[in-house]
C-alpha cells in the first residue's frame, strides 16, 4: 500500500524559507511523477510543483518559479520542496502526490495516491 507523508509545515514570516518533505513506501517509485500541490482556505487545490522521479525532470507553477525547488533523494525514497522568499498567499496545506504514468500532470486527476497535507502559514 503506497503511503505518503509529508512534514516541514509550520509558521514563518514573509521573506522567510521552509523545507517540506514527502516520505514514499509501498512501491518503487523509479518511474512515478511526484507532485506537490496547495490548498488555501475557500480555494481550489493548486498544482506547485513535480518532479520525475528517474531524470529528475522538474515542472514548476508560474507562481512559485524562482522561489520554491522541488528534488527527491533515491535512497530516502523522499521527495523534497525547497520554499525561499515566502509570501502570505502561499499560507496553505500543502500536500504530496505520486502519479503512476510518469507523466508531468498538473491536474489533480493526474495523481493517484495522496498525503495528508502539512499546513504553512507564512505572516505579513
Amino acid at each position: 500500500q503506497v503511503q505518503l507523508v509529508e512534514s516541514g509545515g509550520g509558521l514563518v514570516q514573509a521573506g522567510g524559507s521552509l523545507r517540506l518533505s514527502c516520505a514514499a513506501s509501498g512501491r518503487t517509485f523509479s518511474t512515478y511523477v511526484m507532485g506537490w500541490f496547495r490548498q488555501a482556505p475557500e480555494k481550489e487545490r493548486e498544482f506547485v510543483a513535480a518532479i520525475k522521479w528517474s531524470g529528475g525532470s522538474t515542472y514548476y507553477a508560474d507562481s512559485v518559479k524562482g522561489r520554491f525547488t522541488i528534488s527527491r533523494d533515491n535512497a530516502k525514497n523522499t521527495v523534497y520542496l525547497q520554499m525561499n522568499s515566502l509570501k502570505p498567499e502561499d499560507t496553505a496545506v500543502y500536500c504530496c502526490a505520486a502519479a503512476r504514468a510518469g507523466v508531468i500532470f498538473t491536474a489533480r486527476s493526474g495523481y493517484d495516491y495522496w498525503g495528508q497535507g502539512t499546513q504553512v502559514t507564512v505572516s505579513s
